[in-house]
């Protein structure tokens, strides 16, 4: 199932829609499930509404995740889509405006 904000490489053409603009972004980061497990991931873009990330991690649409990222205290989010090793991540509450800009400021760093 594609949640609104993201769409897989291969979605429709209806589900492009999204809530904010993406920005692109590098950084690493981390990902926790309900069951405690924590482990790296790479952030590859970010809105005010979510994210974009790979990692050989598995997970599933409808999982809940928190997202860490240096400096911030954890995210919580919901796993929208999945492609392999990619994933679209939806925040339970969107990111301050200027919490989004110091976030990919650091991620040209």
């Amino acid at each position: 199932m594609t949640h609104p904000a993201f769409d897989s490489p291969d979605a429709p053409q209806g589900e492009e829609l999204r809530r904010a603009l993406r920005k692109s972004v590098r950084m690493r980061a981390h990902l926790r499930d309900r069951g405690q497990t924590r482990f790296e991931i790479e952030v590859t873009d970010l809105s005010a509404s979510g994210f974009r990330a790979e990692t050989s991690f598995t997970l599933w649409p409808g999982t809940v995740v928190w997202l860490t990222l240096p400096g911030l205290a954890a995210l919580e989010a919901v796993v929208a889509w999945r492609d392999k090793f990619k994933y679209g991540c939806a925040f339970a509450k969107p990111l301050h405006p200027a919490v989004l800009d110091h976030i990919v400021a650091l991620s040209q760093r």
